[in-house]
């Protein structure tokens, strides 16, 4: 079956400036050449440290931002170098739920047309069917009906995550991006808003890039999971593989960094070394090289691809 989305070879590049000419001297590489696909109703969780570049991969895959190569195809269709009247009506298809949300809301707006704006933007309905729909919406993500006369400010951080989520069901997407859609909220609050994304899904056959830096998130809500540092992916399989064997030492270190929940348990860590690298400057050969305990010679001068080491277990890793 062909994927929903597919993304092949995706960069994304930013061009470093200095003196008063603004002369280039280098490039930030915060994606760089990276490959994943996503099927209908599945949910692929793209984890790594902060700064690694999940949240460009994200907003790349929507054109939110302009890959500096690559290709993104949507239900077969390539999308990549499409201009803005083309794009529009794909814009219906693919949506996203951003990190914050007491920032991804006007505060200005109320809470009822902050959801309904997708739909007077794309023309649906008259101003009594789009009222309808925002109503349903409202009661589908849990919210009462009676709180679209709300302002953000009056809603609680998990009620403007799920008017966040209300807002981006709207125009009935088949693919969503959510973008670290819990770091912001309370742990009780967070397993409420997953669950909640993983009700959609199941009643709409949603697919989702779900992006975190919190792997016990991404275990219960995740089909297949990517690791990835600085800019690349290093690792790609199911859930169920990489957590219970993970293949490259930087997956090794962030699931041993996972707190677990009994405190008669303890759990060997595995501690990563230095800092990470400036992406303007990443390290020669494997860019986890400088932190890994387990780097040898070949590791600082090659880079290592991207391989099958089992059915739909990849890693790169020249020790694999």
């Amino acid at each position: 079956m062909e994927p929903l989305i597919e993304v092949t070879d995706l960069r994304k590049f930013y061009p470093v400036q200095k003196g008063i000419l603004g002369r280039t001297v280098g490039q930030v590489h915060a994606v760089d050449g990276i490959s994943f696909s996503i099927g209908v109703g599945e949910t692929l969780g793209l984890v790594g440290e902060s700064g690694c570049g999940k949240s460009t991969v994200g907003r790349a895959v929507l054109r939110l931002i302009e890959p500096t190569s690559g290709a993104i195809k949507v239900r077969g269709q390539d999308i990549t170098h499409l201009p803005k009247a083309a794009m529009r009506p794909l814009r219906r298809q693919m949506q996203i739920v951003f990190q914050d949300p007491f920032s991804s809301l006007n505060p200005r707006i109320r809470a009822g047309e902050i959801v309904g704006e997708p739909l007077k933007v794309h023309g649906v309905g008259d101003k009594v069917e789009r009222a309808e729909r925002v109503a349903q919406l409202f009661a589908r993500v849990g919210l009462r009906p009676q709180q679209m006369r709300n302002y953000p400010h009056q809603f609680s951080g998990g009620q403007r995550q799920r008017v966040s989520i209300a807002r981006a069901l709207a125009l009935d997407p088949g693919f969503i991006v959510a973008d670290e859609p819990v770091s912001a909220l309370d742990v009780s609050i967070q397993a409420q808003v997953i669950n909640l994304l993983m009700d959609l899904q199941r009643d709409a056959k949603l697919s989702y890039l779900f992006i975190s830096h919190n792997l016990a998130v991404v275990e219960h809500i995740a089909h297949r999971v990517a690791v990835m540092y600085l800019g690349r992916i290093v690792e790609y399989a199911d859930k169920a593989t990489l957590f219970a064997a993970p293949l490259h030492p930087y997956t090794e270190a962030l699931l041993a960094a996972v707190p677990i929940p009994d405190p008669a348990l303890k759990r060997q860590k595995q501690h990563v070394g230095g800092d990470v690298p400036s992406p303007i400057n990443p390290p020669t050969g494997c860019h986890f090289h400088p932190r890994c305990r387990y780097a040898e010679a070949r590791c600082r001068v090659e880079s290592p691809l991207l391989r099958e080491v089992a059915p739909g277990h990849t890693v790169a890793c020249h020790l694999r």
